[in-house]
C-alpha cells in the first residue's frame, strides 16, 4: 500500500514481481492469493508481473561476472556444519558464515559430484567498491560498515538464485527507482548495494517502512494463526477503506506497528 501510494502521487509505475525461486514455498494458489488480495484492497499494478523463475537466465549471467572477476566461490558446507562452527569456542561468535570454504582453490570436479552454493567473497568485494552507502527516502544517507557484511548466498544448487542477486538484477530491469519493504529487511540492503556496485547497477532510494505486530510487539507470523487478508476479506471488511486507514497509521484493534 505505501509503494502504491508513492508511485500515484510522483506519477511513477507500481510494479509487481513474483519470487517464485524456492519452488517448495512457492505454490500457484500462494500467487493467485497476491492477486486476491491486491484487487480487494484496490491496488492496481502497471504492467506484467515479473516473473523470476523466467528470468534465471539474467541471474545466471550476473553470477558469471562476478564469477570471471574472482568475487565468489563454491561452498560445500551444510547448514548443521555452519551452525556448528558458529557456536564453536573458537567460532564466529556473530551470525556470519565463518568463511570455511573461502580458501578453496576452485574443484569443478567436487563441484560437479557435490550439492553447492556460491557465496560472495564479502571482504575482496569491500576492497574493490568500498563500503556502499543509500539514501532513505526521507533524504538521510546511510552509510554500511564491515560489520553488515557477510559472505553472503547468491544461488544454490537447488535455486539460481538467491534473493539478493534476483532482487538487483531485476530492479536494475524495471528501472526502480524507490524500493519500498519492511523495515525488517533493512539489514539486506548493505548487501544489495555492494552487488549493485560490483554489477555497475543504477542505485534505488529506500522506504523502509515499519511493521504491523500484534498488540504486544510480536511479529505476525503463520505460525501464531495471524489473521490473513483472505480472512478479512471472507468476513466483509473494505479492502479499500482498510488501505485508507492503515496508510493513515489506524491500525485495527489488537495490532500497532513496530517501534510505535
Amino acid at each position: 500500500m505505501i509503494g502504491h501510494a508513492h508511485a500515484r502521487a510522483s506519477g511513477g509505475k507500481f510494479r509487481l514481481r513474483i519470487e517464485d525461486l524456492d519452488p517448495g514455498r512457492c505454490r500457484p494458489e500462494f500467487v493467485g492469493g497476491i492477486f486476491e488480495d491486491l484487487g480487494w484492497l484496490g491496488l492496481t499494478i502497471d504492467g506484467a508481473p515479473i516473473v523470476q523463475s523466467e528470468r534465471t537466465h539474467l541471474y545466471s549471467q550476473a553470477l558469471d561476472r562476478l564469477r570471471a572477476e574472482g568475487l565468489v566461490y563454491a561452498c560445500f558446507c551444510t547448514r548443521a556444519e555452519i551452525a556448528q562452527s558458529l557456536t564453536a569456542p573458537h567460532g564466529d561468535a556473530g551470525t556470519h558464515y565463518p568463511g570455511t570454504c573461502r580458501p578453496l582453490p576452485d574443484d569443478p570436479e567436487r563441484r560437479a559430484a557435490l550439492p553447492h552454493c556460491w557465496r560472495l567473497d564479502s571482504g575482496k568485494a569491500q576492497r574493490i567498491a568500498g563500503l556502499p552507502s543509500w539514501i532513505e527516502e526521507d533524504g538521510n544517507r546511510f552509510h554500511s560498515k564491515p560489520s553488515d557484511f557477510g559472505d553472503a548466498i547468491l544461488a544454490r544448487k537447488d535455486a539460481p538464485s538467491s534473493y539478493h542477486l534476483a532482487c538487483v538484477v531485476d530492479d536494475a530491469a524495471s528501472g526502480v527507482n524507490l524500493v519500498v519493504r519492511g523495515e525488517d529487511l533493512r539489514p539486506s540492503t548493505p548487501t544489495q548495494r555492494l552487488l549493485q556496485i560490483l554489477l555497475d547497477l543504477p542505485e534505488p532510494n529506500y522506504l523502509h517502512h515499519p511493521l504491523v505486530t500484534h498488540e504486544n510487539g510480536r511479529r505476525l507470523a503463520k505460525r501464531d494463526l495471524a489473521p490473513t487478508l483472505a480472512a478479512m476479506r471472507e468476513s466483509g471488511v473494505d479492502g479499500p477503506a482498510l488501505a485508507a486507514q492503515l496508510l493513515e497509521g489506524q491500525l485495527p484493534l489488537g495490532f500497532r506497528l513496530s517501534g510505535a
